[in-house]
């Protein structure tokens, strides 16, 4: 996910633990790195609203 929004144009400003800090192009999100465990539903969630993203457009660009 980190890498993702990265190419989305958002950058890590700060980690604390495992959390990273992203932001750019307007917008500030925070994405949890538990090792390769996939990310909670809601939590997903979370970060898409955080980057004005519906969840159709995540998976369209996920699976380009």
């Amino acid at each position: 996910m980190v890498r993702f929004l990265a190419g989305r144009g958002l950058s890590i400003i700060r980690i604390r633990g495992s959390h990273h800090f992203m932001e750019g192009a307007g917008m500030r999100t925070t994405v949890p790195v538990h090792g390769n465990r996939p990310l909670k539903i809601g939590t997903l969630r979370s970060i898409l609203r955080d980057i004005n993203m519906t969840p159709t457009e995540f998976e369209a660009l996920w699976r380009a």
